[in-house]
């Protein structure tokens, strides 16, 4: 009998495995110090210590319009942006807290802007919201994990009542949640220890994210963190397991199945650098190609991939971020439909690359040249024809002296003048469609 959960979550999860391709943004007080997002926890900054941000917090080239118009060159098809991150700082203009953005030199509401913006680019909107505080006085401080002051005893938790900061937390996402139209995806952010599922009074405030906007798709987190994902994994979830997994800062080493073995959708969320707030000396950057190779593994394994930007105190994008985007762009411009809609392949991976497939398309990413012709497995008899996706031009499959001897594998050149494969059209991932017989 098919669980009513799982039936809810893969309708709900359709669009989400056809995008397979989004933008976080990270982004609030924190890039003013430019040294991170967790800073205030990392330098055990007092709340007086981390106001002067608030007061100097400007937004002054912020343009979530030339943030859309970057995602959207860059072949995203949904974005999630921090609305609020554990410091507690808001983007919005919550009744709940002074701790805003209308209150700070910016003046305004910025998540309305950001979500007019990414609407007209025709992108998914999502929405962080973590669901710890290290400003509201009544979440832990003393002790915690990894609260600014959990070091210090003056700041003990006696006064501090934990069902007062709930009722504060559920409100500002049912203010969200009413106050901006459709969403598409509420990302919450994250638990630990026992601060886990019914702690949050996690199954009341699904029961209001269900009821306010039942479409609307969440992740784990609620219950899970980047550490254990929690019951999604199971053939029973709980009501607050969430819509989808979300690893960070890696790639499963296979697509991620619950114990009945059904496929759990999922992203990898991943930064372009070693920071996802931003961070002015972290210059390590990734290059397009690893970027393509990201997402192209994600999808070969039934998988999304999340990439964060991180942008600068006046709110710009950096450029060597903008950079990598746009040359993402041109693979995605010409190799798009390799990765939208598609997911693992019913075919082992292979040497040089990897597999994804749609239907009867099999796209082969390849990855590393080969000496001698590029095998695709089991697959002699199988192949209707072979194209180059990026331009459309025929591919022969070969028929070469020396492949004679495997006739159960079909064989083909990218060089077929030399009978080679070097250099490789796109050394990052030239992609050849194969069509199946039906």
């Amino acid at each position: 009998m098919e669980n009513k959960l799982i039936a809810e979550r893969a309708e709900r999860t359709k669009w989400f495995n056809e995008a397979r391709f989004g933008m976080f943004i990270h982004w609030g007080l924190y890039a003013i110090p430019a040294r991170g997002e967790w800073v205030r926890s990392q330098e055990r900054m007092t709340h007086e210590d981390y106001l002067r941000y608030f007061e100097e917090f400007s937004a002054a080239e912020y343009n979530p319009r030339q943030w859309a118009a970057a995602a959207k060159k860059a072949g995203m098809k949904y974005a999630v942006l921090t609305a609020k991150h554990h410091d507690g700082f808001c983007l919005w203009d919550t009744k709940l807290t002074d701790f805003k953005a209308p209150n700070t030199p910016a003046g305004r509401d910025l998540v309305k802007e950001y979500v007019e913006a990414f609407r007209e680019a025709g992108i998914k909107v999502g929405l962080y919201f973590s669901i710890i505080d290290w400003r509201h006085p009544d979440f832990p401080h003393y002790g915690d994990r990894q609260h600014p002051l959990r070091d210090d005893p003056k700041e003990g938790n006696e006064n501090r009542h934990f069902d007062r900061y709930l009722e504060f937390m559920h409100g500002q996402i049912r203010e969200l949640l009413t106050g901006y139209g459709r969403l598409d995806i509420m990302w919450f952010d994250f638990s630990y220890n026992d601060m886990a599922g019914e702690k949050w009074k996690a199954k009341e405030l699904m029961e209001m994210v269900r009821t306010l906007q039942p479409h609307l798709i969440v992740d784990n987190r609620l219950e899970g963190s980047g550490e254990n994902s929690g019951t999604i994994l199971t053939a029973n979830p709980s009501t607050y397991a969430g819509d989808f997994a979300c690893p960070e800062q890696m790639i499963p080493p296979a697509g991620i199945k619950n114990e009945a073995g059904e496929a759990v959708p999922w992203e990898a969320c991943i930064t372009l650098n070693n920071h996802w707030g931003y961070c002015q000396m972290d210059k390590h950057w990734k290059s397009a190609a690893m970027v393509i190779r990201m997402l192209v593994e994600c999808v070969s394994k039934n998988g999304n991939l999340l990439l964060n930007v991180g942008p600068d105190a006046k709110g710009r994008i950096p450029a060597a971020s903008v950079a990598i985007l746009e040359e993402v762009g041109r693979w995605m411009a010409d190799n798009g439909e390799s990765i939208y809609g598609c997911g693992i392949a019913n075919f082992d991976k292979p040497e040089w690359g990897r597999f994804t497939q749609r239907g009867k398309k099999l796209y082969a990413h390849i990855l590393e040249s080969q000496a001698g012709g590029l095998c695709l497995a089991n697959l002699a008899g199988k192949i209707e024809k072979l194209r180059l996706l990026s331009d459309g031009s025929e591919i022969r499959l070969a028929d070469f002296w020396n492949l004679k001897e495997y006739p159960e594998h079909a064989f083909f050149f990218l060089n077929p003048e030399s009978a080679d494969n070097y250099p490789l059209p796109d050394p990052a991932d030239t992609v050849v469609e194969v069509t199946l017989k039906a």
